[in-house]
């Protein structure tokens, strides 16, 4: 009888905690199933504690049946089938088949990369006193994180990336000085959540601070309790490849070079066509591919793309087609500061700048270089992000602000 119920115990143990982590972490199962998003945290900080106390009980449900001949040899061998699948594919997706490149990136001459990317093919850009590093949307996708320790010009940079939002963006990895170990977990919101591996703490890619700093208190956006506690964003911005290349001829480029491993090879070209294909409809259709979203704005198309800052607790976002129809510049304020947004034809790339000038601006390069002098980008620019992404996690947005003094002033840092 008590071989029996250890039985019965072991196998309800391990099947509800490994169905748990299939539907938090399973990534595809979010085309299915919809995951709240506090589940999901909780699966993240304690995934390998939860894992082992799973198996752990279908151990005892094992030993009990081979050894006291509790329970029948069916339900045992079923349930064994379905340990296996909810066990080991998320963890296979995750950490195998999601595996970044943190400290590994490669980075190639252009004459290299014209062999794999499209001349209009997207591109995120970072750069750091000329050395400029592009970052196609199709080599990143599955990696999610690319980075080396030559760094960018001497600085500790990485690219981070969301295919379900879009968003690459820039970070320097570290919180109040001490180097984050980065991991790619999840996606909630249509955007990607990371986990610090020192800390356990889940982090939000769109904000970059860790889940346990963020201030209860703060109305409006999200913002850590403290500004030195996230990751410090790098200006980041999107533009063809062709315009990188005439913007930057001796720049790098990374590549997601194949691997030598064969199996890994096998794993991550079926993990690249599972990605095509949900991403490709993700751009298509107006419904989410994996609807796990909070909120609903339908003052843009779901995936129109925008280009949004945030200063202070003011966040603000541009369409593309709104800054032509402004004859390529557009003047606002955000968060107390002037700002210039400009869509520069020649490098197909459109930038956020400060303006401390005082006056509008009414001409501005690629390069920062106006009618007013030099500027400076905004660092906290989601490039071409989809709306109902920057809305799910913005959701007090304005839309294409014009107008000098028009923004509000705050003291928080978001």
């Amino acid at each position: 009888m008590i071989g029996l119920l250890l039985f019965a115990l072991g196998l309800i143990g391990s099947l509800g905690i490994g169905f748990i982590y299939f539907r938090d972490l399973g990534d595809v199962s979010q085309m299915l199933l919809k995951v709240k998003r506090e589940n999901m945290v909780r699966f993240i900080r304690h995934e390998y504690r939860l894992i082992a106390i799973g198996l752990g009980t279908f151990a005892v449900a094992t030993l009990v049946h081979f050894i006291l001949g509790a329970g029948p040899f069916w339900l045992w061998l079923v349930s064994a089938v379905l340990v296996l699948f909810f066990y080991g594919f998320p963890y296979v997706w995750v950490h195998l088949g999601l595996r970044n490149q943190l400290n590994t990136a490669q980075y190639f001459p252009i004459d290299e990369a014209r062999k794999y990317v499209g001349p209009t093919a997207p591109v995120m850009v970072i750069d750091n006193n000329g050395h400029a590093r592009a970052h196609p949307d199709a080599q990143i996708m599955r990696p999610h994180l690319a980075g080396n320790e030559k760094g960018l010009g001497g600085e500790d940079v990485v690219m981070t990336y969301c295919a379900m939002a879009n968003l690459g963006q820039g970070y320097t990895p570290r919180i109040e000085g001490k180097r984050l170990n980065l991991e790619v977990l999840a996606q909630h919101g249509n955007n990607l959540i990371l986990r610090d591996n020192e800390s356990g703490e889940p982090i939000q890619q769109i904000y970059g601070f860790r889940e346990a700093d963020q201030n209860p208190n703060t109305d409006g956006l999200a913002c850590p309790l403290r500004p030195e506690a996230r990751m410090k964003p790098w200006p980041t911005y999107r533009m063809t490849f062709r315009g990188f290349q005439k913007a930057y001829p001796d720049g790098e480029v990374f590549l997601n070079e194949p691997s030598p491993n064969p199996l890994l090879r096998l794993l991550d070209m079926m993990t690249e066509i599972t990605f095509g294909w949900g991403i490709g409809r993700q751009h298509q259709e107006n419904a989410p591919v994996m609807d796990n979203m909070d909120r609903s704005d339908d003052r843009l198309p779901n995936k129109t793309y925008v280009w949004g800052i945030t200063i202070g607790q003011d966040a603000t976002c541009w369409t593309d087609d709104f800054v032509v129809d402004n004859d390529w510049i557009v003047n606002a304020t955000v968060g107390g500061r002037d700002v210039v947004v400009s869509l520069d034809p020649k490098y197909e790339s459109l930038g956020v700048w400060y303006n401390d000038s005082g006056h509008p601006v009414t001409k501005c390069d690629f390069w920062g270089m106006s009618d007013q002098g030099q500027l400076q980008r905004v660092e906290t620019l989601r490039a071409g992000i989809f709306w109902h992404v920057w809305s799910e996690f913005f959701p007090s947005t304005d839309i294409n602000r014009v107008g000098v003094g028009s923004g509000k002033t705050e003291d928080a840092v978001a």
